[in-house]
């Protein structure tokens, strides 16, 4: 009973963390602040993360499953048509990052502050290598079962995605009259088809 209190209290933590963060930003913020969001005291809040970098990378591990969870259902939903699949799963990707959820806002500002705060680095590392695996473990047997491959190491692919993504929602975020919508998605839908080939007929088979 008492751990199952325990994983709650840790949870609630979790998901106060990225609203703080989202509203103040990484330098502005403070343990105390993450923990009156929670409702709880500095001290309750310490025994689970007795620093804000082992929060921060415990947030980014959340942030991560969320986005991953909405891009894989987005694909899965496409009824076997590998074409559909890849423009869902990049839809979905954008539309995560123009509605500049908190997840995403905390990420892009980590990013930032990594310029500055070698500390960072290390975790922002671990969410885009977490991301990149992902894909190798479960989106490629989807893509090999409906005909296609990746041309690229797998690991390169969701970089060049999730780079491409980020760009182009920041400069959405900052000048939204500047890109036609529409355009853009069908020009990323393009791009992303291109980084995919045919697969051999004995991959599909399992041969």
């Amino acid at each position: 009973m008492a751990y199952a209190k325990t994983e709650r209290s840790a949870a609630q933590i979790v998901a106060a963390a990225p609203r703080v963060l989202a509203r103040r930003g990484y330098a502005r913020t403070s343990l105390l602040d993450i923990a009156r969001e929670a409702g709880m005291s500095k001290g309750a809040l310490h025994y689970h993360f007795p620093s804000k970098e082992e929060l921060v990378s415990k947030v980014l591990e959340s942030a991560l499953e969320s986005i991953a969870n909405r891009t894989l259902d987005a694909w899965v939903a496409s009824s076997g048509d590998p074409i559909q699949a890849l423009r869902s799963s990049v839809r979905e990707l954008w539309f995560v990052r123009r509605a500049r959820t908190d997840e995403v806002a905390v990420v892009a500002d980590l990013m930032a502050q990594a310029l500055y705060d070698d500390s960072l680095k290390p975790q922002l590392a671990g969410y885009f290598r977490f991301a990149a695996q992902q894909v190798t473990r479960t989106l490629v047997p989807h893509l090999v079962s409906m005909g296609l491959r990746l041309r690229e190491p797998g690991e390169l692919v969701p970089r060049i995605l999730v780079g491409l993504l980020e760009g182009l929602a920041m400069q959405h975020y900052v000048d939204p009259t500047a890109i036609d919508e529409a355009g853009l998605l069908v020009a990323v839908e393009s791009m992303a088809a291109g980084l995919f080939e045919p697969a051999p007929s004995d991959a599909r088979s399992g041969a």
